[in-house]
């Protein structure tokens, strides 16, 4: 059995709660699940204890026992300081789109157009 150590959405529209769960990678997210580990309430401010209240020990057999964490609780553990900080790159993320990069060449050549225009003139009323 796959187990993975997840978030499981409660609360009403606009209104997220979730539930950190341990429960087989196979079930519905908020769905069936073996074991409550904690909550994370995002509408609390960030610095609020309350925020993420997690069982760690539990969470730790868990791992032990072979489950997966999804990113966002391994992050949780990165705070609470049980796991290591791990480094995460996307380089393709940042770079734009390829609309964005027609445009940018666009006004590139616009601009290399009009500083050409401008040094004519200048060079002209050198030459005389």
């Amino acid at each position: 059995m796959a187990m993975k150590i997840r978030l499981a959405r409660g609360g009403s529209k606009k209104r997220p709660f979730y539930r950190i769960v341990a429960a087989d990678s196979r079930m519905p997210r908020d769905g069936r699940f073996i074991e409550k580990l904690g909550t994370y309430n995002p509408l609390l401010p960030k610095d609020s204890e309350e925020r993420v209240k997690m069982d760690v020990e539990r969470i730790q057999y868990w791992v032990g026992q072979g489950a997966q964490v999804t990113d966002r609780v391994a992050r949780f553990l990165e705070a609470a300081g049980v796991n290591a900080k791990t480094e995460r790159n996307n380089p393709n993320k940042g770079t734009p789109g390829k609309k964005a990069q027609d445009r940018a060449e666009e006004k590139a050549a616009k601009a290399a157009e009009a500083a050409e225009a401008a040094a004519a003139p200048a060079e002209e009323a050198a030459e005389e």
